[in-house]
């Protein structure tokens, strides 16, 4: 698997979500249903940096060799975020009646992204 790949475009998908949860949050809380107090305003700043942070680390991580024991960390860790966030979203995505336009594809790309990184965790490095 073209690991580079996989690790430029989960960079990028998280640095948008992150651009757009640090930058735009009262936009982001106007635009749903979720009460905009200062404390939500923080959440979701906060999370946009969580976001951030991890694309960050996985556009600094494209290059290297991983999969296998290389770069075990940064797998797990891709594996567990998108892992888990598939789940959590599978499960709503039956039972939400509003936003479906938003959570249904996002529950596609976590998906295919835990996928890409459970195949990545799972088989050792092309030479």
């Amino acid at each position: 698997m073209n690991t580079k790949l996989l690790m430029t475009v989960s960079a990028l998908f998280l640095g948008i979500i992150g651009i757009f949860l640090s930058f735009l949050p009262e936009e982001i809380i106007n635009n749903s249903d979720v009460d905009g107090t200062v404390v939500t305003i923080l959440a979701l700043q906060l999370l946009g940096a969580l976001y951030l942070g991890f694309g960050i680390l996985n556009w600094m991580a494209k290059g290297s060799t991983i999969g296998g024991i290389f770069n075990k960390p940064i797998v797990i860790g891709n594996l567990m975020h998108f892992g888990v966030a598939a789940i959590v979203l599978f499960k709503i995505v039956f039972s939400v009646k509003i936003h479906t336009e938003i959570i249904i594809p996002l529950t596609i790309i976590y998906f295919v992204f835990a996928l890409g990184f459970g195949y990545v965790f799972l088989t050792n490095p092309d030479k």
